[in-house]
């Protein structure tokens, strides 16, 4: 196995550990509350005619992306203000490029002038960890009360034998984070290949109806960015 093949499953294996271990533990009643959310839905799915836990998840994780939306707003709104400031940031880094400690009192005078907080974009996405963390065991450990087939996947309790679900996840978190692009470093544009790769990973091991809430949760957010990113006035 390559080298950094095995570097993503030594990852995975960590990730399981600390949940056994008790990481899991601080999600644990957030995850429960889920689990009901998501019985809930599918429940609805089965009064409306058509009971179905592929429609179930899609369902929550709608609900869970517009319960999030006043924090998606903050989010967008201060990475649109430090993509707006990037011509002016690498003005700066360029003048000051051979005086690290002047170029890093000119950017703060800069932030500070354009009443910007260039850590106010990760406040939101922090807030919301509790949430994304407690669906993401909820539905990975969810006992299923009847076979959760969903399109051409049989079962959504293991993982997708056709990988499209892990291909859909990779190219929507691609699309999703390249949305949210700040600036054009090479750091930046080597975290936009490594992380829908990463993701991808990561997918072909969870159960299938994990990579579909994923899948729904990064095209919303596409849909929610774009939106703001195209009406100002939503974000002002």
């Amino acid at each position: 196995m390559p080298g950094w093949i095995a570097s993503f499953a030594q990852l995975a294996e960590v990730q399981n550990k600390l949940y056994h271990e008790g990481c899991g533990l601080v999600f644990g009643y957030f995850s429960g509350i889920m689990q009901m959310a998501l019985t809930f839905c599918y429940n609805l799915t089965s009064y409306m005619g058509f009971p179905n836990y592929g429609v179930a998840i899609i369902l929550l994780t709608v609900g869970i992306k517009i319960l999030l939306y006043p924090l998606t707003v903050k989010q967008v709104k201060s990475m649109k203000t430090m993509q707006e400031l990037g011509p002016k940031l690498k003005e700066l880094q360029a003048k000051y490029k051979d005086d690290k400690t002047k170029q890093q009192t000119e950017i703060a005078s800069l932030y500070k002038t354009a009443g910007v907080n260039p850590l106010a974009g990760c406040l939101p996405l922090l807030i919301q960890m509790p949430f994304l963390a407690s669906i993401f065991y909820a539905i990975r450990d969810f006992g299923y009360v009847s076979q959760p087939n969903f399109l051409w996947i049989k079962t959504l309790a293991v993982s997708d034998p056709l990988y499209l679900l892990p291909i859909l996840a990779a190219v929507t978190t691609y699309f999703s984070s390249r949305q949210t692009m700040t600036d054009s470093s090479q750091q930046s544009k080597m975290m936009l290949m490594v992380m829908p790769f990463f993701i991808g990973f990561m997918t072909l091991r969870f159960p299938a109806g994990l990579g579909l809430y994923w899948v729904v949760s990064n095209l919303v957010q596409i849909v929610q960015q774009r939106f703001l990113y195209r009406r100002p006035a939503a974000i002002s």
